[in-house]
This record gives structure tokens, sequence and C-alpha cells, in this order.
């Protein structure tokens, strides 16, 4: 479960990333950012994070 948390970071950074530099995807992409990081900061605070 934890690698599929990581593969969705990663690809929602990365789509983040395109739509700085095309200006494309707007706030759709920002909101996904973000409810990414969320989920990435609960794992944090649980411990629930494997290496």
């Amino acid at each position: 479960m934890g690698r599929i948390i990581w593969f969705i970071i990663s690809v929602l950074f990365v789509f983040w990333l395109l739509g700085l530099v095309f200006k494309i995807g707007g706030g759709l992409i920002h909101i996904l950012l973000v409810i990414a990081g969320i989920i990435f900061i609960i794992q944090l605070i649980t411990g629930k994070r494997s290496l």
C-alpha cells in the first residue's frame, strides 16, 4: 500500500511541475497536489511509512 501512495504522490508532483511550466490544468493539479501532501503528512504522523 505504501508504494502505491508514493507512486501517486510522485505522479501528482510531476503533473504539478508540468502545470507550472506549461500553464495547463490550472487549479485541478494544485488541488490534487494538496491532497497528496495531506496523505503524506498523515503517513508521517501515524508512522505507517515504509522505506
